[in-house]
């Protein structure tokens, strides 16, 4: 089982601010966060650090979307 990062979280594991963080969540550049409760959402751990693992190596802005495409792909059929 993944752990789940709220906004605080992401922002120290990305390196981006609240506004960055959602900027790249519309670019499709990070994953859409999972709702946790009637007003609380998280991300997966594990999906964040695939993204950040990618921008280290190097990937493409291109790459990437299709990266976060699969990984939200594969979320919805666990």
């Amino acid at each position: 089982m993944t752990s789940l990062l709220r906004l605080p979280n992401v922002m120290g594991v990305t390196g981006l601010s609240r506004a960055g963080v959602y900027s790249y969540v519309s670019k499709g550049l990070l994953p859409k966060a999972v709702k946790i409760g009637e007003r609380a959402s998280a991300w997966p751990e594990s999906e964040i650090a695939a993204v950040n693992a990618a921008r280290i190596a190097g990937k493409s802005d291109a790459e990437i979307r299709q990266l976060v495409s699969d990984l939200e792909r594969e979320r919805r059929s666990a």
